[in-house]
């Protein structure tokens, strides 16, 4: 079979398209509550990127080197975590592989959530909750010092499509994605998954810390 130029220029336009977009979906995350986050998490911190620098890692199995990007951060609070400071956060060096790009002037402030390596450095991906602290509703910011921590032990079960249920007493289900078509809805925005004194869970909203009817018996 005799080949033409423009055929073989087709071929490896189709294979670098094909690749292309094998690697843009190398990154795959389910969404989840910010509580599911918060609970998920090593380290949940607030605080501003005050610069970044391409890092090396070690090698991969094939002798490559390993990139990291290297944010430097300046922590404001510490919600979960270590007992000392985050100085700074690393990620993967796209978005291709979860990588996290974020602005390094220092006056955006975010809330990171991330995984503590055993090195002791913290580790940052798109998978993870990452919100411009202006972004963030007052219930999510008061939901940080205790509110979400209270319902780590409940599960927040996603709605993906009308019928949805629950199977068990200790489940929440979360239902923004059908009912809003985000992930940013009224649940994520305004309500934490809390246990109850018989042991299940539901959800509860706002700022105010639940009454006792509530947890004993009230439903939500």
């Amino acid at each position: 079979m005799t080949w033409s130029v423009s055929s073989c220029f087709f071929t490896l336009v189709v294979l670098f398209l094909w690749r292309v977009e094998d690697i843009a979906e190398a990154c795959s995350c389910s969404p989840a509550h910010p509580q599911q986050a918060f609970c998920n998490a090593d380290v949940v911190i607030r605080a501003k990127v005050v610069g970044k620098k391409v890092v090396e890692a070690g090698n991969d199995v094939y002798g490559n080197t390993i990139k990291r990007i290297k944010y430097n951060i300046k922590q404001i609070k510490m919600f979960k975590g270590p007992d000392r400071d985050i100085d700074a956060i690393f990620t993967a060096p796209s978005s291709a592989v979860c990588g996290v790009t974020l602005e390094t002037n220092g006056n955006k402030e975010y809330l990171f959530t991330g995984k503590l390596e055993t090195d002791g450095t913290m580790h940052v991906t798109l998978c993870d909750f990452i919100e411009s602290w202006e972004a963030m509703s007052a219930t999510q910011k008061k939901s940080l010092t205790q509110r979400y921590e209270s319902g780590c032990k409940c599960k927040i079960i996603r709605c993906t499509s009308i019928p949805c249920t629950i199977s068990a007493p200790e489940e929440c289900l979360w239902t923004d994605w059908v009912m809003e078509k985000s992930h940013s809805g009224p649940q994520a925005q305004h309500f934490a998954c809390i246990n109850r004194s018989d042991g299940s869970c539901a959800w509860y909203r706002g700022i105010a810390p639940p009454k006792k009817e509530f947890l004993d018996i009230e439903d939500p």
